[in-house]
């Protein structure tokens, strides 16, 4: 019978280990070269071969773990410009109140108000309508207007008188601004006198506009018509659209439409100076 003899010559595995900070590290396991089991059989001998064997495996250093960076303080300076802005609008209402919408209004008065407008102007900065028109969205009540200081509806524009001639009482004056179809609405309540026993007569005369965004904060607004419903007791009636005059009869500064300028304008407040030197104060109702 043949005579079978296998003596395998194994030597222990050697790590080779680095000693580098990176997660994955190379262990190589490797047999002395050449690594040779001899196979005697009948006398014969036959050898075989092994390979070194690598091995890879995950290795995590211990890495310490630091907190996040506190965050930054807050800016104490945009603090401290809400602040004075705060300061500064409180400053223009203070100035405009009791004025009557600027009805009741003398120079000291107006000169007040425009040195009020001016600084929270200056702070405020320049208004960009261009990137920010939904915030003249929405049904601004009028606080003050320095042309109702001439004692007359239209202000600085063609309208009829306040006074004994005209037994007309202006009540709250709104602008109504619809961004999606240029819509701009003056909307004025007015209580008209009539003779005695009869009561006042009250009515709401809106002035419709459409509206278009000149460079980055100017408004240009083109009428379109005048419209006066009765309220109050007599609030039943239909609305009355007034009729409009031939633009041949109408006088040149009688044009119905004109241009402002949006000089400062926030969540709440808006002013605006007009093209013949108007400077108004609006809040959002």
């Amino acid at each position: 019978m043949a005579s079978l003899t296998l003596t395998p010559l194994f030597h222990s595995p050697t790590f080779l280990s680095s000693n580098t900070n990176t997660h994955t590290v190379t262990k190589k396991l490797s047999f002395p070269s050449p690594t040779r089991r001899r196979l005697l059989v009948n006398g014969k001998e036959y050898r075989s071969r092994r390979r070194s064997l690598v091995l890879r495996r995950s290795a995590v250093d211990d890495v310490p773990v630091l907190d996040p960076p506190p965050p930054p303080p807050p800016d104490s300076s945009e603090s401290d410009k809400t602040e004075l802005i705060a300061s500064l609008k409180l400053k223009l209402l203070s100035a405009v109140s009791g004025l009557n919408r600027g009805l009741a209004a003398n120079t000291d008065d107006l000169q007040k108000a425009d040195a009020a407008a001016k600084e929270l102007e200056a702070v405020g900065g320049p208004v960009d309508l261009s990137v920010g028109l939904d915030r003249l969205q929405g049904k601004w009540r009028l606080l003050y207007s320095s042309a109702f200081s001439s004692r007359t509806l239209g202000g600085n524009r063609p309208g009829p008188p306040t006074g004994r001639l005209l037994p007309i009482t202006l009540g709250q004056v709104f602008q109504r601004i619809d961004i999606l179809s240029k819509d701009f609405d003056n909307i004025a309540e007015l209580e008209l006198g009539v003779p005695w026993p009869l009561p006042p007569v009250e009515v709401t005369a809106t002035l419709a506009h459409k509206f278009e965004l000149i460079g980055s904060s100017n408004i240009k607004i083109i009428f379109e018509k005048t419209t006066v419903k009765t309220t109050g007791n007599l609030s039943q009636l239909p609305p009355l659209e007034l009729p409009r005059f031939p633009d041949a009869l109408r006088r040149p500064s009688d044009t119905r439409s004109g241009e402002f300028e949006v000089t400062y304008l926030d969540n709440d407040t808006r002013i605006t100076r007009g093209d013949r030197g108007e400077l108004r104060v609006f809040v959002i109702t």
